[in-house]
């Protein structure tokens, strides 16, 4: 059923009209919510937040019975349109989304950041990486929008952070997010083919990577929102293992001997355990949902890279 926007502006007048209406909208046309909210009503919430420019994370009871502008209703009746007729994320409508608690800049050149990584960076990546060590150097490699090195940099305020992407326009979108937490001090943008463009004689406490690991099967099987995405930050040849493997056989090389490299492979776990079921991987359980995250020291990884 076509949806009369028109209309809409003519006969709805308040938050709560407009956030109602919205919400039905987004039921009727099956949405896919996998980029931070989990519900058409989260959706609706979100988008008319942003319009209106109050908090994101905070819908007062007050304001539900105010009265829109004309203006500030046709634009939210614009963004409603993007995500029902061509399903675009919301956080690439609003150029924003949080991760670790942080608000990021992010457009169609990056992934839209929900890495479980936020819950080990939280944590400090307790109990596997102690207390008392002393972390210096952090890695990021598959940087993207530079959310988890970003974090990290916060997390791990001693330590120095360097975050590795193939695409210019990626690291384009890391720079904004890097000048808009202040970190040019402490965090250095790479462009490089995984390794190719690192210095060899650097060493690092602590590898993360979440790399692209989605298989052609799975690719198939993405809904719409996932197809605004880069697809070349989401799809590996190998069933989703190619650049896995280089990932951990560069990490022989690049950490430290009590270094740790973490990988995110989602539902390319089961793939990953089938193809190397001598390795050992350590795959992390997280309180808040997620999954596919493993864990290696740097001698399992020189052992791995050995054969």
């Amino acid at each position: 059923m076509a949806v009369d926007y028109q209309a809409a502006a003519t006969q709805l007048f308040t938050l709560r009209d407009l956030l109602r209406w919205a919400t039905s909208r987004f039921h009727e046309a099956q949405l896919f919510y996998g980029h931070g909210n989990d519900s058409a009503f989260n959706e609706a919430a979100q988008l008319l937040l942003h319009c209106l420019n109050l908090p994101v994370n905070d819908l007062p009871e007050i304001f539900l019975d105010s009265r829109l502008t004309t203006d500030e209703k046709q634009d939210f009746l614009d963004l409603v349109k993007q995500r029902v007729e061509n399903h675009i994320p919301v956080p690439y409508l609003t150029h924003e989304a949080w991760f670790a608690g942080l608000p990021f800049y992010v457009d169609e050149r990056v992934l839209i950041p929900r890495s479980p990584f936020a819950e080990l960076i939280d944590e400090q990546f307790s109990p596997w990486l102690h207390e008392e060590t002393e972390v210096h150097r952090i890695l990021d490699m598959c940087t993207g929008s530079a959310c988890i090195a970003i974090a990290l940099a916060i997390a791990f305020p001693e330590a120095e952070v360097d975050a590795v992407d193939i695409s210019s326009d990626a690291l384009t979108v890391a720079k904004i997010n890097q000048n808009k937490h202040l970190l040019t001090d402490r965090l250095t943008l790479i462009e490089s083919d995984l390794w190719s463009n690192l210095d060899r004689s650097q060493q690092y406490d602590l590898i993360i990577s979440n790399p692209p690991y989605v298989g052609d099967d799975e690719m198939a099987t993405l809904p719409a929102e996932y197809r605004h995405e880069p697809t070349m930050a989401l799809r590996a040849d190998d069933n989703g293992l190619a650049l896995v493997e280089k990932i951990i056989c560069g990490a022989a090389e690049f950490l430290t001997k009590d270094g740790l490299l973490f990988v995110e492979v989602g539902n390319s776990d089961e793939a990953v355990s089938e193809k190397w079921p001598e390795t050992g991987f350590m795959w992390l359980d997280f309180e808040n949902g997620g999954h596919g995250i493993f864990m290696l020291t740097q001698q399992q990884c020189e052992a791995f890279a050995k054969g």
